[in-house]
């Protein structure tokens, strides 16, 4: 199966071909024969050919023609003296490389029949074209660098966590109730937290940034370990190895919004007031992570917020029924599996009445 280096090679070969002149009836019938071999010849001549059109015929090596001006199919200026060995060397390299798949005639030395003047012109022409084009594959290449190649969504029921293992080598742990679309592509490592939380185990790749949005903010990394949780519009992300870079959107008034460096260790919370970070310890960023083991932990936390937490891991919710419970402040360390045993330490410990349903377990005071 022919690469597709090696088709966009043969696709360069044809350009070049056809923009140095004496195009024939037959040349246009072995193109279009080409052409109609493959989907890919087809991609890959279309890609190139709209660069090459979009480029403006690249007026920077038209030199000595005035501005605006855009030279004719054939007439690019002559190269200085030095350069045409070099770039000669560069053509007939290429064409070797792809000489199975190249179109009949495009071999250089097809080209250096007839007189010595005409034969320097054709060769200046034909060296000027592969130049130009070289250029346009490489452009070509820069926009499948930033297009999608893998394309995926993830999702996981109430109660349940995965770890999903990326193309890039990273590893990602979806926690209860979340769901990310995950878009990989030769120039970014794109996340989309549409809801939930994750744990990310990033892959270290300098060129392609892993960026994680959620809503207006992203956190973005190359090659480290963190966490980003979603509430609506509020934003959690706990850093527990390298540095994450905290971004938002531009404000309602159009001005940037200050960029926030995370180091190990740090908890930044995002909402509509701004970014607070809390720099702890490491041990008080991997508590918070305990999840991902099957605990939530509290330390003199509200009974209200400890209720909502254990309600992100189980469909059977615990409701506050009386404003003064939820006022009272909790700590521990227990299974989000098991929301009974907390409630039933709640009564042995609290003047807290718990009525049981199916679907809740409402909290009342005693």
């Amino acid at each position: 199966m022919t690469s597709s280096r090696q088709i966009e090679l043969t696709a360069s070969a044809w350009l070049a071909k056809r923009d140095a002149g004496a195009w024939s009836a037959h040349d246009q019938s072995q193109l279009d024969a080409w052409l109609a071999a493959s989907v890919a010849h087809r991609v890959a001549f279309l890609r190139l050919d709209a660069a090459w059109r979009q480029s403006d015929r690249l007026k920077a090596l038209g030199a000595g023609v005035p501005a605006g001006v855009v030279p004719a199919r054939g007439t690019w200026g002559v190269l200085p003296s030095h350069g045409p060995r070099e770039v000669h060397g560069t053509v007939e390299a290429q064409l070797d490389r792809s000489q199975h798949d190249a179109p009949t005639g495009s071999n250089p030395a097809r080209f250096m029949s007839g007189p010595p003047k005409e034969n320097r012109r054709r060769l200046l022409r034909y060296a000027v074209g592969a130049v130009a084009l070289v250029m346009i594959v490489s452009l070509a290449l820069g926009w499948r660098r930033y297009s999608a190649v893998d394309q995926a969504l993830y999702r996981t029921a109430v109660g349940g966590l995965q770890d999903v293992p990326l193309a890039d080598g990273s590893v990602v742990t979806l926690s209860s109730d979340s769901r990310m679309l995950v878009t990989l592509s030769r120039g970014e490592r794109r996340i989309d937290l549409q809801q939930g939380e994750a744990f990310f185990k990033v892959a270290k790749d300098p060129d392609r940034p892993f960026v994680v949005s959620a809503g207006e903010r992203r956190a973005i990394a190359v090659g480290t370990r963190y966490d980003v949780r979603r509430d609506a519009a509020d934003l959690r992300v706990i850093v527990t190895q390298g540095v994450v870079r905290l971004e938002s959107d531009n404000g309602p008034d159009g001005h940037r919004q200050p960029t926030t460096l995370l180091p190990a260790g740090s908890i930044a919370l995002a909402s509509d007031t701004g970014v607070v970070v809390q720099s702890g310890s490491m041990q008080q960023a991997e508590e918070l992570l305990n999840w991902r083991n099957g605990f939530i932990s509290f330390h003199d936390t509200p009974l209200a917020a400890a209720a909502a937490e254990f309600n992100r891991y189980n469909t059977r919710k615990i409701v506050i029924g009386d404003a003064s419970v939820g006022a009272i402040r909790v700590g521990g360390n227990f299974r989000w599996s098991n929301a009974d045993s907390f409630v039933r330490l709640l009564e042995l410990g609290f003047p807290v009445q718990a009525v049981r349903s199916d679907k809740t377990i409402v909290l009342k005071r005693r």
